[in-house]
């Protein structure tokens, strides 16, 4: 979650207007359906094109202000934003639980496929969800789809102490190696912050128990990533947390049957996970976004960190995280657009995808305080190649006021709070998609850039706004997107 949004989303209810959802229900609108699943992850409804899942926790529901939905715009030939949106909220047909003020449906959300159909579904948290176990104990639900759109939901999990906020960070993957996804999650109790996984399958009246992965006093979860660092087949998980002395980023294997940690740092880290196979080597690398220093230890991985650093951790065939190398990247890096400055928040958002089709992910880059020449908070995005291990990435910067991007760099916009990837246009190179939560008065708006093919011209960057999707009355529209 930005440092913008965990900001802005509690307290915004007197900027909330009533919010019209739109396309509503659970059906695909103009997206059409096919007979069999395309079984891509990021596709609910089967149709062969990677939807966009776009959480709006500061939304309106049927009067009921940040009670949170999450709105998704349907991929097609066009891309997004020709092809329609529908939401879902607790007050959606099938959707377990029940909309309420400030609940914050949408504050985190996932995309996976959970039962095994071949249909990816919505994972969603909302951590200020009230249930019996408290205030604030948060739940996290699985929303199905299937052909022609969603069809209802299951709850996960639901916060067994106060102000536990179940749901606030996710993640999913196979952990245990039994061939079932499993959700890995925060959770907070007294002074102890802690990550938990559920274990699938996730079918009615299948058992609903968190076990514990790792915690701390004083500290709680700020991100979660997993990935198969070491290519055996069983994803790890990768956490960043962040407390008053305590910050850092640990990757965490089950190999074993206990979780112990694979790779750790104390580098001081906030919001930002990602994990791909940067160098094409086959297994799977991550990235640690807005390397900052840390006052309590002497420790880093990156010595240049001026306005946030981006620390790229190589996995290896058998081996642990970071025995492939590491590498770190800046603004002052070689090849690498923009000027570092303190506060820019370089790196707060990673997403990942081969955006060129050349057997290694780039990295998508959300740097949200950015300022665009003395526009303070416009926000800049990046897509970045790897050099290999030991090299910074490299490539080109992206802000409003680039030739060929829809819109004007105003202040506070906040491009880059968020970024995503997926196939939307169907064409084979995965695009992106960048989230601008402050457009427009704080409406909101998401930015689509598809990627040039073939090495041809980059193509048109535009707009996919509450007005031109019809939801009326959002706000922080971009904030949370789905991955």
């Amino acid at each position: 979650m930005p440092t913008y949004a965990r900001n802005h989303l509690l307290g915004a209810a007197a900027l909330c207007a009533a919010t019209a959802l739109g396309v509503t229900g659970l059906a695909a609108g103009s997206a059409a359906a096919v007979d069999a699943p395309s079984k891509i992850r990021g596709d609910y409804n089967g149709d062969g094109y990677v939807d966009l899942a776009v959480g709006v926790p500061s939304a309106t529901v049927d009067g009921k202000a940040e009670a949170g939905y999450v709105n998704v715009v349907w991929g097609g030939a066009s891309g997004l934003g020709k092809h329609g949106s529908t939401t879902v909220s607790q007050s959606t047909a099938g959707v377990p639980g029940t909309a309420e003020a400030g609940d914050a449906f949408g504050f985190a959300v996932a995309s996976d496929d959970m039962n095994g159909d071949g249909y990816s579904d919505l994972i969603v948290g909302a951590p200020e969800e009230d249930t019996t176990a408290g205030l604030s104990a948060g739940t996290v639900a699985v929303v199905w789809g299937g052909a022609g759109g969603f069809k209802g939901g299951f709850t996960a999990a639901n916060g067994d102490f106060d102000s536990s906020r179940f749901g606030a960070q996710l993640a999913t993957g196979d952990f245990d190696k039994d061939g079932n996804k499993d959700i890995a999650f925060n959770r907070h109790f007294d002074e102890v912050g802690s990550v938990v996984t559920r274990p699938g399958p996730f079918t009615a009246g299948s058992p609903a128990k968190v076990y514990r992965v790792t915690g701390w006093h004083f500290t709680d979860a700020t991100a979660l990533a997993s990935g198969d660092f070491d290519g055996d087949g069983r994803d790890e998980l990768a956490v960043s947390y962040r407390g008053l002395e305590m910050s850092g980023t640990t990757v965490m294997n089950r190999a074993t049957g206990e979780w112990k940690s694979a790779w750790a740092t104390g580098d001081r880290t906030d919001t930002s996970l990602a994990t791909g196979d940067f160098d094409g080597d086959g297994t799977t690398d991550l990235a640690v976004g807005n390397v900052q220093p840390h006052p309590e230890t002497e420790q880093t991985h990156c010595e240049d960190r001026l306005g946030g650093a981006i620390l790229t951790v190589y996995g290896k065939k058998d081996g642990a995280p970071g025995d492939g190398g590491t590498s770190c990247t800046t603004q002052a890096s070689p090849e690498v657009g923009g000027t570092a400055e303190a506060g820019d928040n370089f790196g707060a958002q990673l997403a990942v995808g081969d955006l060129d089709r050349n057997g290694g992910d780039e990295l998508v880059v959300g740097a949200d305080a950015e300022a665009v020449g003395t526009v303070k908070n416009a926000g800049t995005y990046w897509t970045l190649a790897s050099a290999g291990a030991g090299k910074p990435f490299t490539g080109p910067a992206f802000s409003q006021n680039t030739a060929g991007v829809a819109g004007t760099a105003e202040a506070d916009d906040h491009l880059g709070a968020s970024v995503a990837t997926g196939d939307y246009n169907g064409d084979s190179y995965p695009d992106a998609a960048v989230g601008a939560p402050g457009e427009d008065g704080r409406k909101g708006g998401v930015w689509y850039a598809p990627s040039p093919k073939d090495g041809g011209p980059r193509p048109d960057v535009t707009s996919v706004t509450p007005a031109k999707l019809g939801l009326a009355g959002a706000r922080e529209y971009g904030m949370v997107l789905g991955r």
